[in-house]
């Protein structure tokens, strides 16, 4: 009886991460529209990365206080080795930021999907080539699926897709350094936050003195700015939450949910999508199930040992 109490309770606990986790992933699906709206009204991308920061610093450390990482947070402000890293980290996604914000507003949607498909695939090389993880068949077979299909993007644009592999190596990299540092998720978003908020203080103040900010040219701007804070930190904890509760498989499902929204929000909005184009995803889609499957099978493999 106590048994099946336990076994009910695990289940709901994975299926609230599981929910938790695909809220997440759907936040970041809808995020674009957000940032188009700021781009309508005429915010520029470099302004929404300021406010981005900017605002993100006090969410993010009202999860700090909530996960309790105060002390951790202490001991990382005394380390420059660690501040140093978490420095590096900031640099890397506020690129990442830019880059996505830039693209969302100039008709690159499509692109901005491609990247975050190549993601966990260029994930899975990295770990292979700087942890010496081991890349099984299936994984590298997830590789080569997706580097056809970014050559055959490259063939479809008349370039190589720069946008899609500026943000799906950005992040990687982002995830490689972090995983290095020694320091709590919450901690770490708070003080990569805390070092970009300096320069995009500077920046919001520069352009407000001209008279080109945004954020004092009415309540519906000033509204969307405010935003940026929430909408940058409060997935990235959801995602850190989710994550530690449910099985790595099932994260490599949920990861796709974004990209295949801003897809679809790409393809709607009427960006030119041509047969190489859709032969191009075809392969980047075939790569993600190939991965997904991939994870899906090492986790039941898992499984079966943990009850042997």
């Amino acid at each position: 009886m106590a048994k099946d109490a336990s076994a009910q309770i695990d289940r709901q606990a994975r299926g609230a991460a599981l929910a938790v986790g695909g809220a997440c992933y759907l936040i970041w699906g809808v995020v674009p529209l957000a940032f188009q709206v700021m781009g309508r009204i005429g915010v520029g991308a470099w302004e929404i990365l300021a406010h981005r920061t900017l605002w993100a610093v006090p969410t993010a450390f009202l999860f700090v206080l909530l996960a309790r990482q105060t002390g951790d947070l202490a001991r990382v402000l005394r380390e420059p080795r660690t501040l140093g890293w978490l420095a590096l980290s900031a640099g890397v996604i506020a690129v990442n930021w830019l880059v996505f914000i830039w693209a969302v507003n100039n008709g690159r949607v499509l692109e901005t999907s491609l990247g975050y498909f190549i993601n966990p695939l260029m994930a899975m090389a990295a770990g292979a080539v700087i942890f010496r993880e081991r890349l099984d068949a299936v994984g590298k077979g997830a590789i080569g699926l997706a580097g056809v299909g970014v050559a055959i993007q490259a063939v479809a644009l008349g370039h190589l897709p720069v946008v899609s592999l500026t943000l799906a190596t950005s992040f990687c990299i982002y995830g490689i350094i972090r995983k290095r540092v020694a320091a709590e998720a919450q901690t770490g978003l708070f003080v990569e936050c805390l070092i970009l908020a300096l320069p995009g203080v500077l920046l919001i103040g520069w352009l407000e003195s001209r008279g080109e900010g945004h954020f004092t040219a009415g309540l519906a701007p000033a509204l969307w700015l405010l935003a940026c804070g929430p909408m940058t930190a409060l997935p990235l904890m959801m995602f850190s939450w989710s994550a530690r509760r449910i099985p790595f498989s099932a994260m490599g499902f949920l990861q796709f949910i974004a990209p295949s929204m801003t897809f679809v929000m790409g393809v709607t909005q009427g960006e030119p999508f041509t047969v190489l184009r859709g032969v191009s995803f075809a392969f980047i889609w075939g790569g993600a199930a190939v991965f997904a499957l991939g994870a899906w099978r090492r986790s039941r493999m898992l499984a079966a040992q943990s009850a042997a």
